[in-house]
């Protein structure tokens, strides 16, 4: 049985007792069964509902793309691959007819 490593450190010796799961390295303890719950980020779109990994999504504005001079025009659809914390850009996204890229959440609808 392999365990998970440690969230805070990603150490890989991390040990089990009882019911929690302990790190050495970094002395932190956690419930594996309550970690589910507490990494989830709460992202939400320009309307305020809650994004998910897999929903698909709507440009509201004319988006600039960094580095280039395409534009993604309002209305292109994009697919959330995964969520990060971050204030910049929340949305890692496959968008269509750009390809992957990060997206800001205020700047999208869920579809």
């Amino acid at each position: 049985m392999s365990l998970p490593p440690c969230p805070k450190c990603n150490s890989e010796y991390v040990y089990q007792d009882q019911e929690l799961l302990i790190c050495p390295e970094c002395a932190h303890e956690w419930n594996p069964s309550e970690s589910a719950e507490e990494d989830k980020l709460d992202i939400r779109d320009a309307n305020g509902s809650q994004l998910n990994e897999g929903d698909k999504v709507t440009l509201i504005k004319d988006l600039k793309v960094k580095g280039s001079s395409q534009v993604l025009k309002i209305g292109t659809k994009a697919l959330i691959k995964r969520m990060v914390e971050g204030k910049d850009h929340q949305l890692d996204c496959k968008v269509d007819g750009a390809g992957d890229m990060m997206v800001t959440a205020q700047f999208v609808k869920k579809a």
